[in-house]
């Protein structure tokens, strides 16, 4: 559902120059008037990338901003709180959680690895992987498909390195991809 205040929130934000520490997130007129918000969403999580920590702590004023937007301080883990905050700023009302395991119910599902593809669907851009972590027995970390195909996924995460990067990862390493655009957030 689209709210009425993206339009008028993403033109003043544009005319104002306001956007991540590294530059103005540009969303088109285009793309919110047409309900095109995966493109909004691949803008707003590329545009993230370089936001580094301040003092390597999962602190900062840009990571403060993801952590908030779930309900949390600084000094958390942020990955799952950077995608959830991406969704958020190009209009999706969901995700909004800070823990990385949750990004993937069931119905969210579209790719796994033993499955690699639910219901014939293969992983697109914006879309959100997870990587199994041992030491935790779950889902640990997460960040969002920006480019698939069956031996290579280009990512943009946060909480690598202290900062949101872009990665080339091994399919291999990728437990499971959720969507949370399109019909199935509705």
């Amino acid at each position: 559902m689209e709210a009425n205040w993206v339009l008028p929130a993403a033109l003043a934000l544009a005319v104002l120059g306001v956007g991540s520490s590294i530059g103005s997130v540009d969303i088109t007129t285009d793309q919110i008037e047409s309900g095109r918000k995966d493109g909004c969403l691949q803008t707003v999580y590329r545009n993230e990338i370089g936001v580094k920590e301040a003092t390597g702590n999962n602190d900062g004023p840009r990571v403060g901003e993801y952590l908030r937007y779930c309900g949390l301080g600084e000094g958390y883990e942020w990955c799952a709180a950077f995608v959830s905050w991406c969704h958020g700023q190009a209009g999706y009302a969901k995700p909004r959680n800070a823990w990385a395991a949750a990004l993937f119910p069931a119905k969210r599902t579209v790719w796994t690895t033993k499955n690699r593809a639910t219901n014939n669907t293969t992983p697109t851009r914006g879309d959100v992987f997870g990587i199994y972590m041992a030491s935790k027995s779950r889902i640990g970390h997460c960040g969002f498909v920006d480019e698939w195909d069956a031996k290579w996924c280009i990512t943009v995460e946060g909480n690598v390195n202290n900062a949101v990067v872009r990665k080339r990862r091994s399919v291999k390493t990728i437990r499971t991809v959720s969507r949370w655009t399109g019909a199935v957030n509705e």
